[in-house]
């Protein structure tokens, strides 16, 4: 187990993307002080339930929580920091849209020390059919503005898209990669049930790339961030060094605990000798009625199994450079993984063992969840 952190969900966006199943609403210029106060009203119910822990890392995502001002941000970091200790170096993010650039700078001085900005291309026609709307030009001038404002940027980019070649990728990253950045998540377009994507393909409007044509794009993309400084710490994610990644996900990734709060969020929390799942009331009016009535946002809170926090361990932490620690995996699980699929894994070059961990390799990495499962067995 490793770390503390805060993840706050801010669940409005200006638009729906077609391709998004987070739990997200359209904003429609409701007052924002209801959702803040229940958010800070939840995370002190947190505190007093599980413990005042030290937190490394502060999470604000969604949704567009860069809808909101220095202000609300403010405010929100104000109501995690007087009921958890921050770090000192407590890394904040905000997950920030390039239309709003303009509010970088009072976002900054309100406490963001690293924006991550979901760009997702940089080709006016992809961003189009990604339901964007912001351009290309826009989106790098949106990167210069958060680099203005001294602090760390992350974006996001999605790829293997209709129609998209191995070289039209290749060329977008490596201009991404010019940019003033140091950590980029680069993630393959996938068809979530229930989405407007989903019904696109399901009518044949759109036709992705196929497993072989997806898995060229992959095989590109590292090759292209291993040559510019960026080698991949995780499956998608990629940074210019070790003080570039982001150390919220790590805490994900590495199976330490962090408190939800926020409509739809999810939490884990080892408290008492035992790991606790939580997660919130999803619509943000029920959210905030079950605050107001319960003290608390979370509908539910469920104590996991050996098996269920073993299994979270393989999935999660056999996506990073790292690993898994075989040692951990068993006092854990209290017994050793697989050893027949270790043994067979191995022959066939998806995973390798070192100093008493487990790590995929990368044509493992493309079979991260299948190998988990084997090894978990």
């Amino acid at each position: 187990m490793s770390g503390f952190g805060i993840y706050v969900h801010w669940p409005f966006c200006a638009s729906i993307c077609p391709y998004c199943d987070f739990n997200v609403y359209r904003a429609r210029g409701a007052d924002h002080a209801p959702l803040i106060e229940a958010i800070a009203a939840d995370l002190a119910a947190h505190a007093d339930r599980f413990g005042a822990r030290k937190a490394e890392s502060l999470f604000l995502g969604g949704g567009t929580p860069s809808l909101l001002g220095g202000d609300d941000i403010a405010r929100l970091i104000d109501a995690a920091s007087q009921v958890f200790t921050l770090a000192a170096d407590c890394e904040i993010t905000l997950e920030a849209n390039p239309e709003d650039a303009r509010l970088f700078a009072e976002q900054a001085a309100a406490g963001v020390n690293r924006f991550s900005l979901g760009v997702q291309a940089f080709d006016d026609e992809a961003l189009k059919a990604l339901g964007r709307h912001h351009s290309a030009a826009s989106a790098m001038r949106a990167v210069e503005a958060a680099h203005a404002t001294g602090q760390r940027v992350s974006l996001d980019l999605i790829y293997a898209r209709q129609g998209q070649s191995v070289e039209a990728w290749v060329a977008e990253l490596e201009q991404a990669l010019t940019l003033p950045v140091e950590h980029v998540s680069l993630y393959q377009l996938t068809v979530e049930p229930r989405t407007a994507l989903a019904r696109r393909v399901e009518r044949g409007d759109v036709a992705l790339p196929d497993d072989e044509w997806a898995a060229e794009l992959y095989e590109a993309t590292q090759a292209v961030c291993d040559a510019a400084g960026f080698p991949a710490y995780e499956i998608s994610n990629h940074a210019r060094g070790q003080e570039a990644r982001s150390r919220h996900n790590l805490i994900y990734w590495r199976s330490g605990d962090w408190v939800g709060v926020g409509p739809g969020a999810h939490g884990r929390i080892t408290h008492d000798g035992a790991r606790f799942a939580t997660e919130a009331q999803r619509r943000p009016a029920d959210y905030i009625d079950a605050v107001r009535e319960n003290g608390v946002g979370w509908i539910s809170e469920t104590r996991l199994s050996a098996e269920e926090c073993t299994d979270e361990m393989l999935i999660m932490g056999l996506r990073i450079a790292d690993g898994v620690s075989c040692a951990e995996f068993e006092t854990a699980r209290g017994r050793p993984l697989n050893g027949k699929a270790l043994a067979w894994l191995a022959e066939e070059g998806l995973i390798v063992q070192h100093e008493g961990r487990v790590r995929l390799t990368e044509s493992g990495r493309i079979l991260a969840n299948r190998i988990a499962a084997e090894l978990s067995v």
